[in-house]
């Protein structure tokens, strides 16, 4: 049973086209948009594997999310300004 509403803006050529389908099909605008969403999604899911690598990476990565190691105990009060003489001396910005 279908119990989720989900709408958006399309022009009215679009609109009548799709109309204009399910008119020759016989069947509701609802069951033509939801055969096109299906096809589309069953052509353009990702590769499980695709996200199951990037959760090993992120996994990897998170030990050092929020970390600046300067080997500068002091730095950790000053992170900000320490960031941005840094990218300013390596970028000249």
């Amino acid at each position: 049973m279908k119990t989720e509403v989900y709408s958006w803006r399309l022009s009215r050529r679009l609109k009548s086209d799709l109309e204009r389908a399910a008119r020759a099909r016989k069947v509701r605008v609802a069951h033509v948009l939801e055969t096109a969403v299906r096809e589309w999604l069953a052509k353009n899911t990702t590769d499980i594997s695709d996200d199951e690598q990037q959760q090993r990476l992120h996994t990897a990565a998170a030990r050092f999310f929020g970390v600046f190691a300067s080997g500068k105990t002091a730095n950790s009060k000053r992170v900000r300004e320490t960031i941005r003489k840094n990218l300013s001396r390596k970028y000249g910005r």
